[in-house]
């Protein structure tokens, strides 16, 4: 009778462990996906960012990011983009008040990211 009590409360606990362990990889699934969303990662930056996330390690945000949307980039704090993403944040905004869009838009921003460089 012991045995089978023994082994009962081995598996609840092994049940219990493996429901915590997965809940916190879905809350760090989440966490991640937020920040990811917040920094405007696209294609492989965002792939990158991440695996680094979801590994534990220090995830910050790739300077080849894609140029991030003007609302999402306003969420982003400053003091975690770099001075390339900084350019591509004024470059986007510029070229979106100059309202260029497709070719145009895209000849401006190489023209723009390419200055001073």
């Amino acid at each position: 009778m012991f045995t089978r009590t023994a082994i009962l409360g081995v598996l609840l606990c092994a049940a219990a462990f493996s429901a915590s362990a997965e809940n916190s990889q879905n809350d760090k699934m989440k966490s991640c996906n937020a920040e990811a969303k917040t920094q405007a990662l696209a294609g492989d930056a965002r792939k990158s960012f991440m695996k680094t996330c979801l590994s534990g390690k220090s995830a910050a945000a790739p300077a080849a990011a894609a140029a991030p949307a003007a609302g999402a980039a306003a969420a982003a704090p400053a003091s975690k983009m770099s001075a390339q993403q900084e350019k591509m944040k004024t470059c986007s905004s510029d070229a979106k008040t100059k309202n260029l869009h497709g070719a145009d838009r895209k000849a401006y921003m190489k023209t723009c990211l390419s200055a001073g460089a």
